[in-house]
């Protein structure tokens, strides 16, 4: 089977597409490297560095003699976008060519536009070209837990069923995103729902947690096959984040209170998550939504976690929430349908001992402790252009 990575550049297409190509397939990866041009924006930078994309893909020749196909692009070009489906001809596409940091969609008015527009018209112009070129191709599109929001009521996988003045209807769950990124997202869903209805095409949206980790078993192979590490409080993850801090001796900084929950899971279970979805294709017309975590967490609890297992002493502090979010919430989703394919999960507190400590104690020298501290408020000031997000970026 043919299966073209979208994104295929970025922390999580990259190790997606080796995963897939080690089990069989034929893979395409495609990218515009804008992951790339937004640390040169930042000021930041993996913590692990990684290869030109060009050199990812030779060193996956080099040590499996398999090849990986590669596409330079923008899906906001519809011609670009659907020629490359013509011309490689996938079974199925996943889809992780999206801008996907909360906080750089909360900068400014600019960057909300261009965070909005990269995502909702990159995945129109997707939907577009799939029904043109071939409507039985599966699209397997990362969503976000975020979508969701904080709800006082458990969260279904996607659908809820509705009672209301005796009537009964299934309808898509509500949503209610904390970022411009979170409602892009959903915006997203609504579409790729309406295209299976309207055109016929079949859908996977994985709602997916936090991912934490840096190796899979296929990037360990050679230096060049490496993915990113990000720990900068615009696009690292709060976990990556608290481990460089007690790794560097800072104290580990908690927003607001902590008690924030969230899906979390590890970057091995992320693929094989993609593995699973594409192995087993939703039916033609049908939008089918997985909620891809395996644990959850608390970010104190994070943090207590993190001191508990980490060899030195650690500190926690609290800071300032720059985010517009509950403080503490009820947290209860579903999350089985992945487990009833197949899903094996890997746990948070071995990982944390396997690798992350390790993996940060050998790149420490590249860890720059200003990236901690967080630069992106969600609170909005109005000027000539009209509202924008306060922030110091760089």
């Amino acid at each position: 089977m043919r299966v073209l990575v979208l994104g295929g550049d970025g922390y999580l297409g990259w190790p997606t597409a080796l995963h897939l190509s080690a089990n069989g397939y034929e893979v395409a990866v495609a990218d515009n490297y804008a992951r790339r041009s937004y640390d040169a924006e930042l000021g930041a930078t993996s913590l692990v560095p990684i290869a030109p994309l060009a050199r990812r893909v030779a060193g996956w020749s080099e040590v499996t003699g398999r090849t990986l196909a590669v596409f330079e692009g923008d899906l906001t070009d519809p011609v670009f976008t659907t020629e490359m489906i013509r011309t490689f001809a996938p079974a199925a596409i996943v889809h992780f060519a999206e801008q996907r940091s909360a906080p750089y969609s909360m900068i400014d008015q600019a960057h909300a536009v261009y965070t909005q527009t990269n995502n909702v018209i990159g995945t129109l112009n997707l939907l577009y070209a799939i029904a043109e070129v071939d409507p039985t191709i599966h699209l397997v599109k990362l969503g976000t837990m975020g979508e969701y929001g904080t709800p006082n009521i458990d969260i279904e996988e996607g659908w809820l069923e509705v009672s209301h003045n005796g009537r009964t209807d299934r309808m898509l769950y509500p949503k209610r995103p904390g970022s411009f990124y979170h409602l892009s997202k959903v915006h997203d869903s609504h579409n790729i729902e309406f295209a299976c209805r309207a055109f016929g095409l079949r859908a996977t949206d994985l709602n997916q947690g936090i991912v934490y980790g840096q190796e899979t078993e296929e990037t360990t192979r050679h230096p060049a096959l490496a993915t990113r590490f990000d720990y900068d409080a615009v696009f690292g993850t709060v976990l990556n984040r608290l481990v460089v801090q007690a790794v560097c001796g800072h104290p580990l900084t908690v927003y607001g209170t902590g008690r924030q929950i969230r899906g979390m899971l590890d970057i091995r279970d992320t693929v094989e998550c993609i593995r699973l979805a594409v192995a087993n294709p939703a039916e033609p017309g049908e939008f089918r939504v997985f909620n891809q975590f395996t644990e959850e967490f608390s970010v104190m609890g994070l943090a207590e976690m993190i001191k508990e297992l980490f060899p030195r002493p650690v500190e926690i502090a609290t800071v300032d929430n720059p985010r517009v979010e509950a403080d503490e919430h009820y947290y209860h989703a579903a999350h089985s349908r992945l487990l009833d394919l197949g899903l094996r999960p890997h746990l948070l507190s071995d990982t944390l001992i396997e690798s992350l400590f390790d993996i940060t104690e050998r790149h420490r020298a590249n860890v720059d402790p200003s990236l901690f501290e967080p630069t992106v408020r969600w609170t909005a000031e109005a000027d000539e252009v009209g509202p924008r997000a306060t922030a110091t970026v760089g």
